[in-house]
């Protein structure tokens, strides 16, 4: 199969994938792979079955493809096709929640500077890393990555890149409880796809809708959080995405839970954690045994909370996620209060309080814990991150806690 042939195929999947015949368009797509001798040709297609595979949630098959692909650009000795390829293998490693892997193959895109394609690339690489921070819990770093990438959407033009930025801002502010912002970020992401997404996959729609529904819930406006997170789950299933089914059954189990309606939450969990562990989503896992953990905590069953928690904890020990960690010890530390297991209590409070520490979540002003309740949060240009109240109360002449991280140890 020859080049011309090769692209005619390829775009012959692509018309087939956009009108929802995603098997058809993989068959196409596979013949291209076995039969093509265009080398430039084979990276392209193997962009699209990365592309698909990722939305369909088959993330080691999405993997499988990326590592293929470096390989097809060494072979084409071209850092433009080098740079797509290990973005496509940072995103793989982020979606089955290796993140430190993520950051490394980001840091070697972000090398490679100097390429065409890495000045239209380098926004997208500062968002799968922002999100591989997040998932590491590592806050200020998160939002730099946040902000640069929203630089590079605005300086580019790059509608997509923004609202896909958006919605992980969204997240973030979601994980710190400035739940203003959460629902500001992801509303700011709907109005992008009104405005700008005639031509864009549905997909944007239904990912703005999706974190919408996640601060509508944190903020008790629950039947609003029902109306998006139906809206998500109708354009998921039409278009297959097992993901975002997954994240939206969590959704639902946790409105259903914040209705203290259990009964209806458990199986909704049950389907979530289904699809998550079909798909390797590790850090949806965690959040789905926490909600059922509460489930049982408000039932007076703690053993089984402890038994959730307990499967909880491996995995975010296993992913480095410190966010995860400190809301395991903090559901512990009031059940073991209840329990009157006074050792165990005692571990659970400073393991609470070293996580606190460890992900700098106080406010150097006030020196309160930042996320212990719905507060506005303000960042400083260094990305750390203050009650909003504290700053426009004391001012600041410069950030307390970069000052206070730069004294050295021996001269305190």
């Amino acid at each position: 199969m020859g080049q011309d042939q090769t692209k005619h195929q390829i775009e012959k999947g692509l018309q087939l994938y956009q009108s929802n015949q995603t098997e058809k368009a993989l068959q196409v797509w596979f013949r291209v792979l076995e039969k093509t001798t265009d080398p430039a040709g084979r990276f392209r297609v193997l962009g699209c079955l990365i592309t698909a595979h990722s939305e369909m949630g088959r993330y080691k098959d999405m993997l499988k493809f990326a590592v293929v692909q470096i390989d097809t650009a060494r072979e084409l000795e071209d850092p433009d096709y080098l740079t797509e390829s290990y973005l496509n293998l940072a995103r793989s490693n982020e979606k089955l929640c290796e993140f430190q892997k993520t950051i490394s193959y980001c840091k070697t895109c972000l090398n490679m500077q100097g390429t065409t394609v890495s000045f239209q690339l380098n926004g997208q690489v500062s968002l799968s890393m922002g999100n591989a921070f997040l998932g590491l819990s590592i806050f200020q770093k998160a939002l730099e990555c946040f902000e640069k990438a929203l630089r590079y959407a605005h300086n580019n033009d790059d509608k997509m890149l923004e609202c896909r930025v958006c919605c992980s801002l969204g997240n973030f502010y979601t994980h710190i409880k400035d739940y203003e912002k959460a629902l500001f970020f992801p509303c700011k992401a709907a109005e992008l796809v009104n405005d700008y997404g005639k031509g864009w996959s549905l997909k944007y729609r239904a990912m703005s809708q999706y974190h919408m529904a996640v601060a509508y819930r944190k903020l008790g406006r629950l039947a609003d959080s029902m109306e998006c997170c139906e809206e998500s789950m109708k354009i998921a299933l039409q278009h297959g995405d097992r993901p975002l089914q997954a994240l939206c059954l969590l959704c639902f189990a946790d409105i259903h839970r914040s209705r203290t309606d259990v009964q209806t939450a458990f199986p909704r969990y049950d389907s979530s954690m289904s699809i998550m562990t079909e798909i390797g989503n590790r850090l949806g896992q965690i959040q789905v045994l926490l909600g059922v953990a509460k489930c049982w905590v408000s039932q007076k069953e703690l053993d089984k909370a402890l038994d959730s928690i307990e499967k909880a904890q491996e995995l975010a020990e296993g992913l480095g996620n410190k966010l995860g960690l400190l809301k395991i010890h903090c559901l512990c530390e009031w059940i073991y209060r209840t329990k009157g297991q006074q050792r165990e209590l005692r571990h659970h409070v400073v393991k609470f309080h070293e996580c606190v520490e460890e992900m700098e979540l106080y406010c150097g002003m006030c020196g309160e814990s930042i996320g212990d309740k719905n507060h506005q949060l303000q960042a400083l240009p260094c990305s750390h991150f203050f009650h909003l109240k504290c700053l426009q109360t004391n001012g600041t002449r410069g950030c307390p806690n970069c000052r206070r991280s730069s004294v050295k140890p021996g001269f305190v």
